[in-house]
């Protein structure tokens, strides 16, 4: 049985945060029923290019940004903006364990469908919510995206070239730091329903999540008022540290340590760097960090880059290739920690997903359905759960309820 196994989630989600947050828990067991709008369903379905190929190799109008954060989920088109729609939703969320929604703050009040409403049904509802800025505060109405989130939080001040402009990091960080964190929440919440059979509401920012993923950024300003600078590929506090040259492309080295750095001194040939009082601590090398990659760097070019890669890592020095998604998909860790996965899908037949990082040994995540279609299970989840009949289900379809 699947941990979550018995746990309901009703999905008010849309885009990257929130169904991030609802896909972790659908991996392990719970029974997530992610509402979309009618026709039109959750906004990441229309952003692309690139579009999902259907069966007969065509093009089709649902973007693969979607089919990465909702799979083991059930999709029903409600119209909750209709004075049955919104009670149909508010009949699931009575029977519902776990609520997560990324509405603006209040914007469901006014359907009944906010936290203190629900819980006068269902006391026992964790009641995620998932926004910008969070539930309160001077910028809580304001709408926010995950690259808003990273130039607020400080994260693009800390990325990009010296002497070139902040530049965001290249997937929404943002958000799923943001859904990992909902997930955590929501743990915690049901560990605590557990013990006193009481429900809770959770605010999660994506502001928050990122500001509190800045670690020694934020640390080193509010305790040392030292402003991180952007370093581009290099680190800012240790070298060498970061992107080189060889023979026939880059290769990523990282030393955090003496000792590490005497392991790759060693396995360029110059253990004398050791010796040198230019290079010999960490502070010294950061400081001739421009001298020192100089001279790493005429070392490596004389050897391709997987030379170099079977020569230092055997050495105990951390290095690898940068790789595109292609050189990933022939990656040999990558196959045999089996990442990719392939799912049923609607409209292609097949989907590949990334596995969920989190293994564990007696409570493995499930990969049981692909992402859904708009509406994909709208009778099935109306028939499972309300009890409703196929004659219920066609005149709330005619009343465009669905």
């Amino acid at each position: 049985m699947s941990v979550l196994s018995g746990i309901k989630v009703l999905d008010m989600t849309r885009v990257i945060a929130g169904p991030t947050a609802t896909q972790c828990l659908g991996d392990f067991g719970a029974d997530v029923i992610k509402v979309e709008r009618p026709g039109e369903g959750d906004d990441v379905r229309h952003v692309g290019p690139p579009w999902l190929i259907d069966y007969n190799g065509e093009e089709t109008r649902e973007s693969t940004y979607f089919q990465a954060a909702n799979r083991n989920k059930r999709s029903i088109a409600v119209n909750f903006q209709t004075e049955e729609g919104a009670a149909l939703l508010r009949e699931l969320a009575g029977k519902a364990d776990i609520f997560v929604e990324n509405f603006r703050p209040n914007t469901l009040a006014k359907y009944g469908l906010d936290y203190q409403s629900l819980k006068q049904s269902n006391p026992g509802l964790i009641y995620c919510s998932i926004s910008g800025f969070g539930q309160t505060g001077p910028y809580s109405t304001r709408s926010g995206y995950d690259f808003l989130m990273q130039a607020m939080s400080g994260l693009m001040s800390v990325t990009g070239e010296p002497d070139g402009p902040p530049m965001r990091v290249g997937v929404p960080i943002a958000d799923i730091l943001a859904g990992k964190d909902a997930v955590i929440g929501i743990l915690l919440a049901l560990r605590y329903r557990d013990q006193t059979g009481q429900g809770q509401c959770i605010d999660i920012s994506l502001f928050e999540s990122q500001v509190a993923a800045m670690a020694n950024t934020f640390t080193a300003w509010f305790n040392g008022r030292f402003e991180m600078p952007r370093t581009a590929n290099d680190h800012p506090s240790a070298s060498p540290y970061g992107v080189y040259r060889t023979s026939d492309g880059y290769l990523l080295i990282a030393t955090f340590n003496n000792r590490e750095f005497a392991r790759l001194a060693t396995a360029v040939g110059r253990p004398d760097w050791m010796q040198n009082p230019r290079y010999n601590s960490m502070g010294a090398r950061v400081a001739h960090r421009g001298e020192l990659a100089s001279a790493l760097t005429e070392i490596l070019v004389k050897n391709t880059r997987e030379y170099w890669i079977n020569l230092l890592n055997p050495a105990g020095v951390s290095c690898g290739p940068i790789n595109r998604m292609a050189d990933l998909e022939r990656d040999p860790h990558f196959i045999a920690r089996g990442i990719e996965v392939k799912l049923p899908h609607a409209l292609s037949g097949e989907i590949a997903v990334a596995a969920s990082p989190i293994r564990c040994s007696e409570s493995a995540a499930e990969y049981r359905l692909g992402p859904p279609v708009i509406g994909q299970h709208t009778a099935e989840v109306l028939h499972e759960v309300l009890g409703m009949d196929e004659s219920a289900v066609k005149r709330l379809a005619e009343n465009g309820v669905l």
